[in-house]
């Protein structure tokens, strides 16, 4: 199995995840069969550039965000991305307002978990 589709399908099945979509609900909207998106997030199939695109566009997502480096091994970097995914997810029907609104709220929160050591 290569690498690279199981990383792949690891992203697919946690942006989905964030999104709150099933499996079933995500083939409904990317027109495939719920079948080949369990395989497909499994990294057993060997996709195409096209179906790809099909999935990205059904989940209204950049392909920079299927990406991302980092351990995938430690289970804080592991939280860590679930949050952004879901973040991400979260902030896509915000306006820009709004977004500026939550990055003030978010930089407020940041500076209450500071601790001086």
């Amino acid at each position: 199995m290569s690498e690279l589709r199981e990383m792949i399908g690891t992203r697919i099945r946690a942006m989905r995840n964030a999104k709150g979509l099933t499996q079933q609900k995500l083939a409904d909207i990317a027109g495939l069969d719920y079948r080949y998106i369990g395989a497909l997030e499994r990294g057993e199939r060997n996709f195409s550039i096209d179906t790809l695109e099909k999935v990205l566009l059904a989940m209204n997502l950049d392909i920079s965000e299927l990406m991302y480096s980092g351990s995938r091994t430690e289970i804080l970097d592991v939280t860590r991305q679930e949050a952004l995914d879901e973040f991400i997810a979260l902030t896509k029907s915000l306006t820009h307002q709004q977004i500026i609104i939550l990055k003030n709220v978010n930089r407020e929160l940041s500076h209450a978990f500071k601790t001086d050591n």
